[in-house]
């Protein structure tokens, strides 16, 4: 095998991954800077990272497959939308009010137990606005998981309409 033909294209490998790595670095710095929607770029990290601590990827789907969680199964873009367009214009604003709370804390950079403590705190204060903001994330966090098909299907076994339909069946005529 000839030695210099390899390591060229090894180098060329080598290269070609580190301009993939590079692209998708400033695919993510244009995503921020051009992001346009009802919630910022950090509040959309930021819902996301609620949903991962509400329910964090573990729950294995079905024989083979890999373990499921809220970020897997999409809950987190549903909570973006759901939130945008069916929340009444004060909710939206207690949403947006603690998001920028959450956001002042790192909520979205600290790790598991911190934020699931802080959860915790907001499940049992006594403001209402936090408790409210609790409420909407946790329960519409759960709905948007349970109603996803990987989970109401492959992981529970939902079935549509249960049992078989049979087309053409011979009856067996009366005696008279």
């Amino acid at each position: 095998m000839q030695r210099r033909t390899s390591l060229k294209l090894l180098g060329a490998a080598g290269a070609g991954i580190a301009g993939l790595v590079l692209a998708d670095w400033k695919w993510q710095i244009l995503d921020r800077l051009t992001h346009v929607g009802f919630f910022t770029y950090d509040q959309e990290q930021l819902l996301a990272s609620l949903a991962d601590t509400i329910i964090p990827a573990g729950v294995s789907g079905t024989a083979g497959t890999a373990p499921i969680g809220a970020l897997s199964t999409g809950t987190d873009q549903f909570l973006i939308k759901f939130f945008e367009k069916c929340l009444e214009k004060e909710e939206q604003e207690i949403l947006i009010q603690e998001l920028k709370a959450l956001e002042k804390r790192g909520f979205a950079a600290l790790p598991k137990l911190e934020r699931e403590a802080i959860l915790g705190e907001y499940s049992k204060t006594e403001n209402e606005n936090q408790k409210k903001f609790y409420e909407l994330i946790r329960s519409n966090t759960i709905f948007g998981f349970t109603t996803v098909r990987e989970v109401m299907v492959d992981h529970l076994g939902y079935q549509v309409a249960p049992g078989f339909y049979s087309g053409c069946v011979e009856v067996p005529a009366e005696k008279a």
